[in-house]
């Protein structure tokens, strides 16, 4: 069963992409991963950070599972701030573009020329030419001066920090779940005390988790509220209590019945402590 603390912050990803990544990658897909793996696959829809693909038969899926990671390269080579950080495939219909561009108008929207190659004579040496494109499209990068990412290693352009989009919002994440767990069991070290025990953490990302934190904890009081009952394990009176010590920002010294009712209200005090204090 999930902790309570650990599902206190929902962390949702940004919606103010420009453009649908799906779209920009199935406009792109026969550059990205060559025209031999292109009409045997397709992207199909991003969840999270899991593209999935579509394959034509079982033999793609297979060799495409394999060689997921190259494919993955290549694809956030792409689109570096797509936030793609796995792939999925399953057999299906492959559906084409309504209206695809002629490879002429591609290459001079890319800036570059293809050059032509014969169609693979098997499914073996088109995976291998797969291959053999994103590594030569790997050491364009890094001669570029392009670095690989300290988390993954997946190339990040130059003016870029050390860590890919990926590994930075894995980080972040990791770090909302530290950050959210000490806020519920020791809710009075404040901004210094919790920056000294979570790497990384600023005061601004601090307030925003604070702010999450308290507004979930806020709307579980308030179904109990609602309610006019507390949940079987009277998980409301230890949220109660970190809620008063967090949103007061006293010390527990400092804490007294006044300062609860204050912050909680009559009708929420008398709820969860009411019997108690008779």
């Amino acid at each position: 069963m999930l902790k309570l603390s650990d599902a206190l912050v929902k962390w949702q990803p940004s919606t103010a992409a420009p453009r649908d990544p799906v779209a920009l990658l199935s406009a792109g897909w026969e550059e990205i991963v060559g025209s031999d793996v292109a009409k045997n696959s397709r992207p199909a829809r991003l969840c999270g950070d899991v593209l999935w693909i579509t394959v034509r038969s079982s033999a793609w899926n297979h060799q495409l599972s394999l060689l997921a990671e190259t494919v993955l390269a290549a694809v956030r080579a792409r689109l570096p701030r797509a936030g793609i950080g796995q792939l999925r495939f399953r057999v299906g219909r492959l559906v084409e573009s309504a209206a695809p561009a002629p490879a002429t108008a591609r290459r001079a929207r890319s800036g570059r020329r293809v050059a032509e190659r014969a169609e693979s004579a098997s499914l073996d040496e088109a995976v291998s030419r797969l291959r053999e494109d994103v590594a030569a499209a790997r050491r364009a990068k890094q001669a570029a001066g392009w670095k690989e990412c300290v988390g993954c290693g997946a190339l990040v352009a130059p003016e870029e920090q050390a860590l890919c989009i990926v590994c930075a919002d894995a980080r972040a994440r990791k770090r909302a779940g530290e950050v959210a767990r000490l806020l519920f069991d020791a809710p009075w070290l404040g901004f210094s005390g919790t920056a000294a025990l979570v790497s990384g953490l600023s005061v601004e990302e601090y307030e925003a988790i604070r702010a999450r934190v308290l507004a979930a904890w806020w709307e579980a009081l308030s179904r109990a509220r609602a309610a006019k009952r507390l949940s079987r394990d009277g998980r409301e009176r230890s949220i109660a209590s970190s809620y008063v010590l967090l949103r007061s920002k006293l010390p527990p010294e400092e804490i007294v019945p006044a300062t609860v009712r204050n912050v909680l209200g009559d009708e929420l005090h008398d709820l969860i402590y009411g019997t108690e204090h008779k």
